[in-house]
């Protein structure tokens, strides 16, 4: 069971939009390789697990980025942490919105 959510927004340095975007994959890659639950948003990427797992993602989307060819990278990085209690999962935060849009779009 996650015991923590994090909400992560990778900007690396990059001579273009093509080649941020190509760096952002990478780090999107990296979250994907961990195994943890996630979702892609516009401007960050929510992913759920336990603390520790967390912050060694955090250490390997740096490496992965700037081994891709960032020589620099700026994180933008929310944690939210309960160890001995229920923490709201990105679901169930989401829920509610996400059936008034369907319902709009519908």
């Amino acid at each position: 069971m996650a015991n923590a959510v994090m909400a992560i927004q990778v900007l690396p340095e990059a001579a273009s939009t093509k080649e941020m975007l190509r760096l952002v994959d990478v780090a999107i890659a990296e979250i994907d390789a961990s195994g943890l639950s996630y979702e892609v948003g516009a401007f960050e990427t929510t992913v759920e697990g336990d603390l520790e797992a967390l912050i060694k993602l955090i250490n390997k989307i740096q490496v992965s980025v700037t081994e891709s060819g960032a020589a620099k990278i700026s994180n933008y990085i929310k944690l939210s942490y309960a160890p001995e209690e229920h923490i709201l999962t990105t679901d169930e935060k989401l829920a509610k919105y996400r059936a008034h849009n369907e319902e709009q779009q519908g």
